[in-house]
C-alpha cells in the first residue's frame, strides 16, 4: 500500500498565515502557490513511477505527467508575466492544466482501480488548485 502524501497540507509554518523572516517582515501568504504546484508535479512523478506500463497505463501516464507538471510550469510564467494581460492568460492556463490533471487522475483510477486511494489524494490537490487558479482568475479583471 502506497504511502498517503502529504500534499496540500499546511505545514507548521505554513499554517501561521502572518508568519515573520529573519528581518521580521510580515509575510501574509498561507501557501507559496509555486512551492505547492511544484510538490503537485513531483507527487506525480513519484506516484507514476511506481505503476505497471501497460498499453492502457502507458498514455495515461504520460498524459498526467505532462498536465500535472504544467500547472507550476505556468505558474512561474504568470509570476514573471510582462503585462497584466499576460498574466491573466497564464493564470488561465494553470487552471486549465489543473482541471486536465483532474480528468487524467480519473481515468487512471479506471485503470488501475487497486491505486483509487492515491490517485483520489492527487486528484483532491488537482481539485484544489483549480479552484485556487479559477479564483485568481475571476478576480483578475480583463484588459
Amino acid at each position: 500500500m502506497r504511502k498517503k502524501s502529504e500534499i496540500g497540507r499546511p505545514n507548521a509554518e505554513a499554517s501561521n498565515p502572518m508568519k515573520t523572516d529573519a528581518g521580521n517582515n510580515k509575510v501574509s501568504k498561507n501557501y507559496d502557490l509555486e512551492e505547492r504546484t511544484a510538490k503537485l508535479g513531483e507527487a506525480v512523478i513519484e506516484f507514476c513511477l511506481g505503476l505497471r506500463e501497460t498499453p492502457i497505463t502507458r498514455p495515461l501516464i504520460s498524459q498526467i505527467v505532462r498536465s500535472a507538471t504544467s500547472i507550476g510550469a505556468n505558474y512561474c510564467e504568470a509570476d514573471d508575466a510582462e503585462s497584466h494581460r499576460d498574466f491573466r492568460h497564464k493564470i488561465c492556463l494553470c487552471r486549465k492544466e489543473a482541471h486536465e490533471t483532474k480528468y487524467w487522475c480519473r481515468m487512471l483510477a479506471k485503470a488501475l482501480p487497486d491505486e483509487k486511494d492515491a490517485i483520489r489524494l492527487l486528484w483532491l490537490e488537482a481539485r484544489e488548485l483549480n479552484l485556487i487558479f479559477s479564483a485568481i482568475y475571476r478576480k483578475t479583471k480583463a484588459d
